[in-house]
C-alpha cells in the first residue's frame, strides 16, 4: 500500500489506482530551449523514482513525459541565435538532444511516451473543436479561447477563489477575450512558425497540449499527474479545465507536486541570476552523486542549493559505494526474495508512505554494519538500491585537476628544484600548488 500527498485534497491518500495493478502516470516536461537545471533533475529523479518503485512492486507502469517544442521562447532563441524563427526545430532538436543525455547520466528511466507539440497537431485541433463545440472555448481572429468562469470548481487544485483573480495581475488583459480569466487554446501567428486550422495558420497554447497527449497516451482518466510545484497554477489547473469539461469526471485522480530548489532561501531563476544548468553542475558534481544528494531531500520539502553540501554528500555516496564494492547482484531467481529482506522492507516502509526517501536513507546508512558480514543481505541490499533507487553505486572517478598554465608552471619549477636538489624551494612550491587545489605526492625512485 502507497501513500501520497495529494495536491487535490491536500492530504495524505492510499493510492489505489483505476484499473488493479495497473497505473497511468503523466509528468509535465521540458520546453526545449535552454539545457535543463537542477529544478528538473529534482522533478524527473522524483518521478523517476516512483516509477521504479511501482515498477518493482509488481505494477505494470505507463508513463509519459512530454515535450513542448513549439513555444514563444524557443521562436525567440531560433530568432536571435540562427537569425529565423522558423528554424525553431534546430533549437528544440539540439537541447532535447542535451536533456536525454543529462536524463541518462542521472541514470532515469526513459518513459513509455515522450510525445511532442508538432507531432500531435491534428488531435490537439480536434479537442479544441470539441470544447468549442460544448460551448467551452470561443474562436476570435484566429484564435481560441477557453471560458474559465463556466467551470464552477475552478481554482479546486490551486485552492484558489476565481472571483479573488485580478485581471493585470495574474492574467494577461487581451482585449481578444470575453473574460481576462480566459485563456489561449490556439493562437494564431504566421505561417511560417504554425500549423493549418479551422481557425486560419496558428499553434496550441501551453495547456492544451498536456491534456491533448495525457488523453492520446493514456487514456481521458488517468492515476496520477506530476510536475514542479510552479506548474500547479496555472498550468495543471488549466488541464483540469479543459479536460474535465469533455469527459465528465475527474481528469487525474492524484496529483505530486515537487517542492522547489532554492538559491539563497530563493526560488532558482535566471532573471535573479542563481540559475545551474546540469552541465555546469556536472563539471563539479558526478551526476550519481548529484542524484543521491537530490534524494537524500524529502520531495515536499525545497533544498536549498549548495554544491559545499552535495561534495559533503559525495563522502556518504562513497561509504555506500564502498559497502557493496565486495559483492554481485543477486541472481534471477534471487530478486523475487529482495522485498522480503528485513532492511529492505525498512527502506520500503518509508518509501510506501509519501516517498520518504530521508527516513529510507536513515534505515539504510543505520544497517550498513548489520550487513557488512552477510553476504547474501547485502546483495538483496545491493539490488534495491541499484534497481529501486537508481544509484549504480559504481567506483566514482578520481577528481581532475583543471592544470592551468599557472599550475604548468609551478609543477616544471618544482621538478627542476628537485632535480637541482632545491629542496627547501621544492617545498616552497608544493605547498603553492596545495594552495591552489593540486596535491602533490612525490614517488620514491630506485637508485
Amino acid at each position: 500500500m502507497i501513500i501520497l500527498t495529494n495536491t487535490l485534497s491536500g492530504k495524505k491518500e492510499t493510492f489505489i489506482p483505476q484499473k488493479e495493478g495497473k497505473i497511468s502516470l503523466y509528468v509535465c516536461g521540458i520546453t526545449p530551449y535552454d539545457y535543463t537545471h537542477i529544478g528538473h533533475a529534482r522533478c524527473y529523479i522524483l518521478f523517476d523514482l516512483f516509477f521504479r518503485l511501482t515498477t518493482f512492486l509488481g505494477y505494470q507502469v505507463t508513463y509519459c513525459r512530454n515535450f513542448t517544442d513549439l513555444d514563444d521562447k524557443i521562436l525567440y532563441r531560433a530568432k536571435t541565435e540562427l537569425g529565423n524563427a522558423s528554424l525553431y526545430s534546430e533549437i528544440t532538436e539540439k537541447y532535447i538532444a542535451a536533456y536525454h543525455e543529462d536524463m541518462k547520466k542521472l541514470n532515469c528511466l526513459s518513459p513509455t511516451h515522450e510525445p511532442r507539440v508538432t507531432r500531435y497537431i491534428p488531435e490537439i485541433i480536434t479537442f479544441v473543436q470539441d470544447l468549442i463545440e460544448r460551448g467551452y472555448a470561443y474562436e476570435h481572429d484566429g484564435s481560441v479561447y477557453f471560458r474559465v468562469r463556466l467551470r464552477k470548481d475552478y481554482g479546486k487544485l490551486s485552492k484558489r477563489d476565481i472571483d479573488d483573480l485580478r485581471s493585470g495581475a495574474r492574467v494577461e488583459i487581451d482585449e481578444a477575450k470575453e473574460d481576462p480569466l480566459d485563456f489561449a487554446l490556439w493562437k494564431a501567428d504566421e505561417q511560417a512558425v504554425s500549423f493549418k486550422s479551422p481557425w486560419g495558420f496558428g499553434r496550441p497554447g501551453w495547456h492544451i497540449e498536456c491534456s491533448t497527449f495525457a488523453k492520446e497516451c493514456l487514456g481521458e482518466h488517468i492515476d496520477l499527474h506530476g510536475g514542479g510545484m510552479d506548474l500547479i497554477f496555472p498550468h495543471h489547473e488549466n488541464e483540469i479545465a479543459q479536460s474535465e469539461s469533455l469527459y465528465k469526471a475527474p481528469f487525474a485522480k492524484y496529483w505530486l507536486h515537487n517542492a522547489f530548489v532554492q538559491v539563497n532561501k530563493e526560488k532558482m531563476s535566471k532573471s535573479l541570476g542563481n540559475f545551474f544548468t546540469l552541465q555546469e553542475i556536472f563539471t563539479h558534481v558526478h551526476p550519481m552523486v548529484l542524484r543521491f544528494y537530490l534524494l537524500r531531500h524529502w520531495y515536499r520539502g525545497p533544498i536549498d542549493f549548495s554544491l559545499d553540501d552535495i561534495k559533503a554528500d559525495a563522502k556518504a555516496y562513497k561509504r555506500l559505494i564502498q559497502a557493496f564494492a565486495d559483492v554481485d547482484l543477486v541472481a534471477g531467481k534471487d530478486v523475487q526474495l529482495v522485498a522480503k529482506n528485513t532492511i529492505v522492507e525498512k527502506m520500503l516502509d518509508f518509501l510506501k508512505d509519501d516517498l520518504n526517501t530521508s527516513g529510507m536513507f536513515g534505515v539504510l546508512f543505520e544497517n550498513l554494519a548489520t550487513v557488512k558480514d552477510d553476504a547474501h543481505s547485502k546483495k538483496l541490499v545491493k539490488y534495491f538500491i541499484i534497481h529501486v533507487l537508481g544509484l549504480d553505486l559504481q567506483a566514482l572517478p578520481e577528481e581532475s585537476i583543471s592544470y592551468t598554465p599557472e599550475i604548468q608552471a609551478l609543477m616544471a619549477q618544482r621538478e627542476q628544484a628537485r632535480e637541482n636538489k632545491d629542496w627547501k624551494l621544492a617545498d616552497k612550491i608544493r605547498d603553492q600548488l596545495k594552495a591552489l587545489g593540486v596535491q602533490v605526492q612525490d614517488q620514491k625512485t630506485l637508485k
